[in-house]
């Protein structure tokens, strides 16, 4: 009977419990490969079984209540979003102009930058989206890799943007305060990603001039409204894992359905379709069969499991028409049922 269970906060609370297990996992290897004779003497010793329980339980990875978020906001110069044990931080790139088709976008349609941190072996993992101008690509590059971060992607998600916004991903391992730190280092001198919090104005909330309850019935999820962009995040049944970590939504492994009210009941969209290799070709030849344009297919990660692709797409159309040759799409991938 195995007595090891995932190091998390509930199972790891009790010093002593957790030692004792595994003094009783040591006890058992004794008999059976020493005899009688030795097991009685094992048995005359116990606190040496308890310490070597002990010393084990010590080494198992620390868990999130360990990590002192408040110093990686600090680090960031950002308050985290939490969801479960993952801290996301945005970083929009709200200083940027950017138009396309005519659509001047919004930052919550395609130029929503972010991080997010999830503890992991005693320290962190820590995924990424940096939204980038091709003359700030190097620089920031430069400087996430002297601070020990790793790059996994670069790539476009639209097409014919003017200006043309690139986007770069980012991974690693360690302090999170200090990766914190690395990624605000070099998006602060490599960039012009604004960190500041934004203006607040008098008045209401951007609204979201579209019929949210067809949106909602035609995509068969719950969307929600986000800086004048109504947005869906529809999970995988099955997410992938990367470093033995579940990537959940807030990690990036979401379908991302952004939807930008134009006018007269019609929206530009965007996003991105998370999905496996042999889902590739029968997404996009639903997309295209309702008229909406396929702009970028890639990885975003380097050791998934499985691997996982990203499409990426545009539209301006009719909001509820676009809504229901999205979830056809998506009825070609193994998403979660609603």
């Amino acid at each position: 009977m195995s007595c090891y269970h995932p190091a998390t906060s509930e199972n790891l609370s009790t010093l002593g419990r957790a030692a004792s297990c595994i003094a009783g996992v040591l006890l058992r290897a004794v008999q059976n490969d020493l005899g009688r004779k030795k097991e009685k003497a094992m048995k005359q010793h116990p606190l040496t079984l308890f310490a070597l329980g002990a010393a084990l339980l010590l080494s198992l990875p620390a868990h999130a209540a360990d990590i002192d978020w408040k110093k990686v906001d600090a680090a960031l110069g950002k308050t985290a979003a939490v969801s479960g044990e993952v801290h996301r931080y945005g970083l929009p790139r709200s200083d940027l102009r950017v138009t396309l088709d005519g659509i001047a976008i919004k930052p919550a349609l395609a130029l929503g930058g972010w991080v997010a941190f999830a503890p992991m072996h005693g320290e962190a993992m820590v995924m990424g989206d940096l939204v980038l101008l091709d003359t700030e690509i190097t620089p920031v590059m430069t400087k996430l890799l002297e601070g020990g971060l790793d790059v996994t992607a670069i790539h476009n998600h639209i097409l014919r943007a003017a200006p043309a916004t690139f986007y770069m991903h980012v991974a690693g391992h360690g302090d999170p305060e200090k990766m914190a730190a690395s990624i605000r280092a070099a998006l602060s001198s490599g960039s012009k990603t604004p960190f500041d919090p934004p203006a607040t104005t008098a008045g209401p909330a951007p609204t979201v001039d579209l019929d949210t309850a067809k949106l909602d019935e035609a995509m068969g999820a719950k969307g929600s409204a986000n800086g004048g962009v109504y947005q869906f995040g529809i999970p995988r049944r099955d997410p992938a894992t990367e470093s033995g970590m579940q990537v959940s939504g807030a990690l990036g492994g979401a379908n991302a359905i952004n939807f930008q009210p134009t006018d007269g009941g019609k929206a530009a969209i965007t996003g991105d379709f998370l999905v496996t290799g042999d889902e590739v070709n029968p997404l996009i030849r639903v997309l295209r069969a309702s008229d909406i344009e396929v702009t970028a297919i890639h990885s975003h990660m380097l050791d998934e499991q499985p691997r996982m692709f990203f499409i990426h797409f545009w539209a301006n159309d009719d909001a509820v028409k676009l809504a229901r040759g999205i979830r056809a799409a998506l009825d070609k991938t193994a998403v979660a049922q609603h």
